[in-house]
């Protein structure tokens, strides 16, 4: 049994919204007990995949964590108030590559993270018209969404401790308990839409707290 889940504040993301959007369809039923027990090992290949679009120069300042175009995107608003469309599709592609690998790591399906896009996992960017969005919010965003890490922390806590009970759940019964998936793809979509506000600078739309 397969339950496509969204992550959304207050349930549903209303049609107005500027949030990035993550659904994931989880695997509750008959799960395969021998990839899960060995996950970690096997998320691996994948995870270096992940991992070669780092920058080589670790101390550049013009990439973020595994690759995503940051500095470039706030130059281009700043000083032109235009995001380049290049590289708004390569921060989404990425962004969901990197989503597909958590999904796979966190038990949530048990089918290999795909290079290219899937049914599985969707990771959507809302329509962004630069014109439309303040160019100097760019230079602060990153210190508006401290409360966002912040709470992101605590959820992240969370998240490891329903995947441990569904890891153990998943050994022993072979289900992945609905509660658990919700809360794990919650959090997954709260830090994608933080992303969204203070990294992919797609949104003006200050992300709830709530998953």
């Amino acid at each position: 049994m397969q339950k496509a889940i969204a992550g959304a504040h207050s349930g549903k993301f209303t049609p107005m919204s500027q949030q990035i959007e993550t659904q994931i369809d989880v695997s509750l039923t008959e799960r395969n007990r021998t990839t899960a027990f060995f996950r970690i090992i096997l998320v691996v290949p994948i995870a270096i995949f992940l991992a070669s679009f780092a920058p080589t120069d670790f101390s550049s300042s013009n990439n973020f964590a595994i690759g995503f175009f940051v500095v470039p995107v706030a130059l281009a608003l700043v000083v032109r108030q235009i995001y380049p469309s290049y590289l708004l599709t390569f921060n989404e592609a990425l962004l969901s590559l990197q989503t597909r690998v958590d999904a796979y790591l966190l038990l949530l399906t048990d089918e290999y993270p795909s290079i290219e896009e899937n049914d599985l996992v969707s990771v959507t960017f809302p329509e962004v018209d630069a014109k439309a969005l303040n160019r100097w919010l760019p230079l602060v965003k990153w210190f508006l969404a401290i409360p966002l890490y912040i709470v992101g922390v605590f959820y992240i806590i969370y998240l490891l401790i329903l995947t441990l009970i569904a890891w153990l759940s998943i050994l022993f019964t072979g289900n992945y308990p609905e509660q658990c998936a919700e809360g794990v793809v919650g959090t997954l979509a709260y830090w994608n839409r933080v992303l969204g506000y203070s990294v992919f600078l797609v949104t003006d739309e200050y992300p709830t707290f709530s998953l």
